[in-house]
């Protein structure tokens, strides 16, 4: 049942893609910021706090909401396909990518620049054409792991709990979890538990980078190498991976409000220029591809391990 509905919603995200009104996801950022205006203070504790509750909070629904349903298995499994479709971001991801290829492709820079931020936190005013397409590269590659094989992940190993406890977690990383004067306390916790949830996953699309892409052994030696460079535990694997497996050279410096951060050289090509989006947004699909057959795999062997733990023990004579 919980395999069937991970098939299901990762079926309804590549078709149907996010909601454009009314988005659950939205609505717990709403939730969240109302949350953080009564319990922010400039320490970690109060971080703490708010994370629990909140991460709390909505794995908890999706834990009850599933217990109600296991009597009723089409139930069961309508429940865990909502979840599913909920909180994964691969059709939006995809879509992004293929329009600011469709921009850059046609000298429209200034929407492109616009458009970027819909995927990254950089500041896309003073770049070009391949600096918009690095961009989108690795913002495409970290965030298949962060919106769609992380997820899927979770969603295997503990059902709609997993999917909106992940989901929850990843979003009050994106909202607090910044290293500034007024979040770099009380975010900390926010941006550890998701450090946490995403270690295994960013390995695992960082693998399926390299087994799916057309260059296994550049991608295995770009992520043994060039991992490490990255600030980002998780997000180093799988850019270095993508990097090695699409033969071109990501990293370097950024801008991000106001700030210069150096995040390393990853993989062995030259830059990316804009012919190098379609290649990327078809290798992420595939990799997204890759990590439901995983998901759902592991649903079952979970479902069998339950299955067989309570059957009664049997002692002859």
């Amino acid at each position: 049942m919980r395999a069937a509905g991970l098939i299901l919603g990762y079926v309804a995200d590549r078709v149907f893609g996010d909601p454009r009104r009314w988005h659950p996801v939205s609505g717990f950022g709403r939730l969240a910021r109302a949350a953080e205006k009564g319990l922010y203070a400039d320490n970690r504790g109060a971080g703490v706090v708010f994370t629990t509750v909140l991460v709390g909070s909505a794995a908890g629904a999706g834990f009850l909401t599933e217990r109600a349903c296991r009597s009723r298995p089409l139930l069961d499994t309508t429940v865990t396909a909502v979840a599913t479709w909920t909180v994964l971001g691969g059709r939006s991801l995809d879509r992004e990518a293929r329009t600011i290829d469709a921009q850059l492709r046609r000298g429209d820079l200034d929407a492109a620049r616009n458009q970027v931020t819909h995927l990254v936190g950089r500041d896309p005013s003073m770049l070009d054409g391949d600096g918009i397409a690095r961009a989108t590269i690795e913002s495409v590659a970290e965030n298949t792991s962060d919106a769609v094989v992380a997820p899927l992940v979770w969603g295997a190993l503990l059902g709609p709990a997993g999917l909106l406890g992940y989901r929850a977690a990843n979003t009050l990383d994106a909202r607090v979890g910044h290293r500034t004067p007024r979040l770099e306390r009380f975010g900390w916790a926010s941006a550890r538990f998701d450090d946490v949830l995403n270690l295994v996953p960013a390995r695992l699309t960082a693998l399926l980078a390299a087994g799916l892409g057309p260059r296994p052994r550049a991608a295995l030696r770009a992520w043994r190498r060039d991992a490490h460079k990255h600030p980002s535990p998780n997000a180093g694997p799988v850019e270095s991976a993508f990097a090695g497996a699409l033969g071109v050279r990501l990293g370097g410096v950024n801008v991000y409000h106001g700030v210069v951060e150096d995040r390393g050289t990853l993989g062995y090509g030259p830059s990316p220029t804009p012919a190098d989006i379609d290649p990327t947004a078809t290798l992420a699909s595939r990799v997204g591809t890759g990590a439901l057959v995983v998901a759902a795999l592991t649903a079952i062997a979970v479902r069998r391990s339950r299955c067989g733990s309570r059957r009664p023990l049997r002692l002859y004579p």
